[in-house]
C-alpha cells in the first residue's frame, strides 16, 4: 500500500506481548505497569489483523514483544503468520535468554530471520542494564543462531559512559561470526534519554579507528533503515539506524502493531486506530480500518525537537508497552 506521501508501507512490527524476562532500565525498568492478558490480543486475532493487512500489501512481518518468547506458543504463532499467502517474510526480535529451546523449531518453520538485543559483553554491565538474566545465555543464543543458516542480527544501543568503549568489541562479533550488529540511536522514549546516546557519527569513527578499511555495503540487509559498512573479504557487516542524526522518514516503510491491538503508523506520535472493535465485524471493515491507519501515517518524527518530551502529541509510553 502507498501512504499519502507516497512511500510504500509493506512491512509490519506486531508486539505479541507486554512481558519481558529481563528489566532493560530504558525499555521496561523494573516497577513498570503490565495490562493483564484479557487485554491482549489473541493469537487468532493477531493471525487476522496478518492476513487482512496482507491484503494491502503488508508482507513483511516481525514479531517482537516484550520479549516474544515469554508467551506460550510464540513458535506456533510465527508458524501461522508464515503460512499466510502474501506474506513473504518472517523475522523475530529476542533478548536470546530462552532461544536456544526453541531454535531448531524456528530452523523448521523456515523463520527468514532473528535479531538478538545484546548492549555489553560485560557481566557486570549486563546486569545493571538488564536488572536480571544472564549474558552467557545471550551469548550462546548468538552462536547458535549464527551457526543455523538463520539470518542473524544483533542490536545494540550505544550509551555515553555506559558501553562507547565496548563498540569494537560489539562490532567484532560481526566478523567473527558472519552476522549482522547493528548500532541504533537511543530515541527519547519512555525512561530513556536520548541526550545519553551516541551519534552514529561518532560510531563509525569509532569504528574506523579498529578497521580502516571498512566500507559502504550498498546491499539490503533486510527489512529497515540501516546504512551498511563491510570490510573487503571478509564475512559480516556493521549496519547503523541513525534514527535521530540521519532521519529516514521520507523512505519508512512500516507500521507497528501494539499487544493490545493499536496500529500504530509512526514510533514518535501518540497516535494510532484501535483495532479491536474492528475484530467484530468483517473483514472487509477491518482492513479498511488498518488502510486508514496507515493513510494517517505522518510525513516525520519528532525525535528531534528540543521540546519532545512536553509535546503533548508525542509518545510517552515505555517501549516494552509499544513493541520493540
Amino acid at each position: 500500500m502507498v501512504d499519502k506521501f507516497g512511500r510504500t508501507i509493506e512491512y509490519m512490527r506486531v508486539s505479541i506481548t507486554d512481558r519481558c524476562d529481563l528489566r532493560c532500565r530504558y525499555c521496561m525498568p523494573e516497577g513498570c505497569e503490565k495490562v493483564s492478558m484479557s487485554q491482549i490480543l489473541t493469537y487468532e486475532e493477531i493471525v487476522r489483523i496478518c492476513r487482512v493487512s496482507a491484503d494491502l500489501g503488508i508482507s513483511r512481518i516481525k514479531i517482537t514483544g516484550g520479549e516474544p518468547f515469554v508467551r506460550l506458543g510464540c513458535t506456533g504463532l510465527i508458524r501461522e503468520i508464515k503460512s499466510l499467502e502474501g506474506i513473504e517474510e518472517v523475522t523475530v526480535t529476542t533478548n536470546g535468554q530462552t532461544l536456544d529451546k526453541y531454535i531448531e523449531e524456528l530452523k523448521d518453520i523456515g523463520i527468514d530471520g532473528i535479531n538478538i538485543s545484546l548492549d555489553t559483553l560485560d557481566p557486570e554491565r549486563y546486569e545493571y542494564i538488564t536488572g536480571r538474566g544472564s549474558l552467557e545465555k545471550t551469548l550462546r543464543s548468538i552462536e547458535l543462531a549464527a551457526s543455523s543458516g538463520i539470518r542473524t542480527k544483533i542490536n545494540t544501543i550505544p550509551i555515553k559512559g555506559f558501553n562507547d568503549d565496548e563498540i569494537a568489541d560489539m562490532a567484532a562479533m560481526a566478523f567473527r561470526y558472519g552476522i549482522d550488529v547493528r548500532f541504533i540511536e537511543l530515541m527519547p522514549l519512555g525512561m530513556a534519554d536520548s541526550g545519553i546516546g551516541f551519534s552514529n557519527t561518532e560510531v563509525l569513527k569509532k569504528l574506523k579507528e579498529t578497521w580502516p578499511d571498512l566500507e559502504p555495503d550498498g546491499s539490503v540487509h533486510g527489512n529497515g533503515p540501516a546504512v551498511y559498512y563491510k570490510r573487503p573479504g571478509v564475512k559480516g557487516g556493521i549496519g547503523l539506524i541513525s534514527a535521530i542524526h540521519g532521519k529516514f522518514c521520507a523512505s519508512c516503510n512500516r507500521v507497528r502493531l501494539t499487544s493490545q491491538g493499536q496500529l500504530k503508523p509512526c514510533l514518535s506520535f501518540d497516535l494510532g486506530t484501535d483495532l479491536r472493535p474492528f475484530l467484530g465485524g468483517t473483514d472487509e471493515e477491518l482492513r479498511e480500518a488498518i488502510r486508514k491507519a496507515i493513510c494517517e501515517k505522518p510525513e516525520g518524527h519528532c525525535f528531534d525537537e528540543k521540546d519532545y518530551s512536553s509535546d503533548e502529541s508525542a509518545e510517552h509510553r515505555l517501549m516494552s508497552q509499544i513493541g520493540g
